[in-house]
């Protein structure tokens, strides 16, 4: 992989190649084959992997981890990667896919989404045996469809097998998640608490305070909070449900940038149009256009 470059799946398939369905989906057999990061890299995909022998280490958005047999590592878009590891008898099987493939599978389930928010900061679990059989054989039966260019509905069955593969690893993080043992720290409670009521009014209420009035804490707390259990500021994580939903409502409605303004109470198409320009490097229209 080139240095100082992200992450894409553009960049590894032309490196790697691999089963792939256009720029939005790769499967990858064995990612210690791969030539790992030593310097700084963003993720600009959602990068599910799986070790099934030997051990990884990796720095995350500077946080450090130790990934052993059985363990699932969930990478989010723009997370970043450095100072991987590799034991030489490592193996484990990824999957990398794009923002927009994965929020089209996973659009309007939004109990869905709050899991993969826990999973920022939560990126690497232990799978149980019965788990990491079901994830093995997922993998097997995505390979086959994926490879199988021929299927007039291809693209349709790869998504209806990663959305049911997502609902199964769901309750895995579910299970992670309400586990007797996992300590329960304040800050990941008001995280949660605080990524429950962005979901249900990001469209409305887009200011901190207001959250922060919501659950009975100051600004500050909120903030403090939602940093240490993420990794990122309440305005990062409003702006994220903001771009995900207008990425949403362009690739997947015909309703008009006008609409979109509209539903999203923006206060015109013109401070939409700069709000997205900036997350996302080009204009609504362009992105609703773009292959």
């Amino acid at each position: 992989m080139l240095q100082n470059q992200d992450i894409t799946i553009a960049s590894t398939l032309e490196l790697y190649g691999g089963s792939h369905i256009n720029k939005d989906l790769l499967l990858i057999e064995n990612i210690a084959k791969f030539s790992m990061p030593q310097v700084s890299r963003r993720v600009a995909c959602l990068f599910l992997a799986v070790c099934r022998s030997g051990q990884f280490s990796y720095t995350l958005d500077t946080i450090p981890y130790q990934i052993e047999p059985n363990h699932i590592v969930i990478i989010s878009p723009g997370q970043t990667l450095d100072d991987a590891k590799v034991a030489a008898d490592s193996c484990a099987f990824g999957i990398m896919i794009s923002e927009d493939f994965f929020q089209e599978i996973i659009a309007n389930i939004h109990e869905l989404s709050s899991l993969f928010i826990f999973s920022k900061a939560h990126p690497v679990c232990k799978l149980q045996a019965n788990e990491m059989e079901k994830l093995e054989n997922y993998f097997r039966a995505l390979h086959k469809m994926v490879d199988n260019t021929t299927h007039h509905f291809r693209t349709e069955v790869v998504k209806s097998l990663f959305k049911t593969m997502i609902y199964d690893l769901g309750d895995t993080m579910f299970r992670i998640q309400s586990s007797e043992d996992r300590k329960q720290y304040r800050a990941d409670k008001i995280f949660s608490d605080y990524i429950d009521l962005v979901e249900k009014n990001f469209k409305v209420q887009r200011r901190v305070s207001w959250y922060a009035q919501q659950l009975h804490i100051t600004h500050k707390y909120l903030s403090e909070s939602v940093k240490a259990a993420s990794h990122r500021t309440p305005n990062e994580w409003i702006d994220y449900y903001v771009i995900m939903e207008i990425r949403v409502l362009l690739k997947t409605t015909a309703k008009s940038i006008k609409d979109i303004t509209d539903l999203l109470h923006f206060p015109n198409q013109s401070f939409l149009g700069k709000f997205f320009k900036e997350h996302v490097g080009m204009s609504p229209r362009q992105y609703r256009n773009q292959a």
